[in-house]
Order: structure tokens, then sequence, then C-alpha cells
């Protein structure tokens, strides 16, 4: 097997060896799956009927529920597939679309989430400039540019991986395609270039962490200055899970993309696979939404009418 041209499939992690924790294994994924499904799902479908939703942060939060549908459909689905169906097989054209995708929707929501916090920023600590600086214009603009900075990274980071010479079998240690693990059967040093792509996808991402450090930087300063302790308490525990959030998503991926093989093992990359690629979908719809009245309310609604309608 001397190039990814002669292979025809990879075969993925096999995260049970016996048929019950096969079936265990399908059970929860599938509950994740669900999970994040029927969550973003309410939040998509919340902010396109509630005309007083169409504000820019709602925007960007339905972005984000899009990204992270997207993203955990590419990865979860195939996992729970082959787990009911007892096999670890998947296609090399579906190998490929996997990362392309995975890459496209990740690196999408690395720059979305920075431009979610500018825009908590600018609401928080320059109300006055708000209409000013995210009109529904400069809004599309925004969303546009972290959809083809992801279309970008994906197709860079696809072609160089997959325009590798494979040698070292077929076996990803991963239960999805993910690019270092791939790199692990490259028989050449051309995976340096790759390396190197990853190397300037990570600094982006760290500087995309920085800015949202710094974002919200500002807005505890700002929070501080609140003189009713409610409104203040109110803020913190807005802002902090979503600083700890996109944190937990940030470091994971980096550090999963980025740690030296010395210090690599099976386990710790399972961990870090799911913390940023099962985990981040899931709970975003609950993060985001928890301690939004608004949206609660605009749910709350939509669920009645549903029942209504059905009796």
């Amino acid at each position: 097997m001397s190039n990814g041209s002669s292979m025809n499939e990879f075969l993925l992690l096999a995260l049970a060896d016996t048929r019950e924790l096969q079936l265990l294994h399908f059970w929860l994924f599938l509950g994740i799956y669900l999970a994040a499904l029927l969550g973003n799902g309410l939040i998509i479908t919340a902010i396109t009927c509630d005309h007083c939703l169409h504000t820019p942060m709602y925007f960007f939060l339905l972005n984000l529920s899009l990204l992270d549908l997207g993203s955990i459909s590419t990865t979860l689905p195939k996992s729970m597939t082959n787990s009911l169906g007892d096999s670890r097989a998947i296609s090399y054209a579906g190998c490929a679309a996997q990362v392309f995708l995975f890459a496209f929707l990740v690196g999408a929501e690395i720059s979305l989430l920075t431009i979610m916090a500018y825009d908590r920023y600018v609401a928080i600590c320059k109300p006055l400039h708000y209409g000013t600086l995210l009109g529904s214009r400069a809004c599309v603009h925004m969303a546009a540019a972290a959809w083809g900075t992801g279309f970008l990274n994906a197709l860079l980071h696809t072609a160089n991986t997959f325009s590798l010479p494979l040698c070292q079998g077929n076996a990803v240690e991963q239960f999805f395609c993910e690019i270092p693990q791939i790199l692990k059967l490259s028989c050449s040093d051309a995976y340096r270039r790759e390396v190197g792509l990853l190397v300037i996808t990570a600094s982006f991402g760290f500087g995309c962490f920085i800015s949202v450090l710094l974002s919200y930087v500002q807005i505890f300063r700002a929070v501080l200055r609140i003189p009713s302790e409610l409104g203040r308490h109110k803020a913190f525990s807005t802002c902090i899970p979503h600083l700890a959030v996109v944190s937990l998503f940030l470091s994971t991926a980096m550090f999963a993309h980025l740690k030296p093989p010395s210090i690599s093992s099976p386990s710790l990359d399972l961990v870090l696979a799911v913390l940023y690629s099962v985990v981040p979908p899931a709970v975003n719809p609950f993060i985001y939404s928890m301690r939004n009245q608004e949206l609660k309310n605009t749910l709350k609604k939509l669920i009645q009418s549903f029942f209504w309608q059905q009796l």
C-alpha cells in the first residue's frame, strides 16, 4: 500500500471489543447526537420564526448552531453506524469528505466565536455605537468571512493531507478521520508541510482565543462598574460559561493537533477528540440559551403553539 491512490478505505478506531460495549457506545453517542440536534434545532427554529430575535447577537447564534449541527453530524453518525454494524471501515472518499467538512466547520466556528465575543464587547462596552459597528450589512459580511475562512482552511488541509504518500497501513487511531492520525500513516518527510499548516492554523486559533479573552476582560471591567449586584451576577453568570466553553474548545483542539508524539496515547487522543468535537456542539445550545430569557420565552411559545395544534 504505497499511496492514497491505491487505498480504498481506512479503518477507524474501535471504541469497544465486545458486542455489548459496542452497543453501549452506539447508545451513548446517539443520546449525545440527539441532544445536539434538538438543542441546536430549537435555537435555529426560534431565531428564524421570531422577528424579535432578528438582531446581531441572535444572527451569530443562528450561525453557530448551524456550524455545530454540521460538525457533530460529520463525525458521530459514521462512528455510530460502525458500532451498530460491527465495522471499522470508512471509504477513502468518505474519509477525505470528513476531513474537509470538519476542518471547514471547525475553522468557521473559531472565527465565529471571536466575532460573537466582539459583538458582546460592543453591546456592553460601547452600546451607543452598537448600531453603527454591527449593522445588518456588517453582520452578514462578518459571518461570510467566518464561513469563507473555514472553507479556505479546509481546502488547504484536505489537499495537503491527501496528497501525502501513505505506507504505514490504513488504521486511523481515532473514531473519525482526524488529520494528526492520518499524518501518522505517512511514509515521507512531506508530512512536515501539513504540520506547518497545522501550526499556522493553530496560531490563528490562538490569536482568536486572545481576541476573545481581551473582549471578555473589557466586558468584565465594564460589568464590575454596574451598581446593581443582581446585574453584575447576571452578567457574570452569562459570560463565564461562554468563556469556559470557548476555552475548552480552542485549547483541546490546538493541543490535539500540536502535541508532541512522545506524549501521545490512544486514550489521551480519544479524550481530546471528544472534548473538542463532541462536547461543544452538544452543550453550546444550553450554555448560550439557559440564561437568555428572550430565547426561552420564544421556545416556550413555539412548544405551546405546537401542542395546541396537535389538540
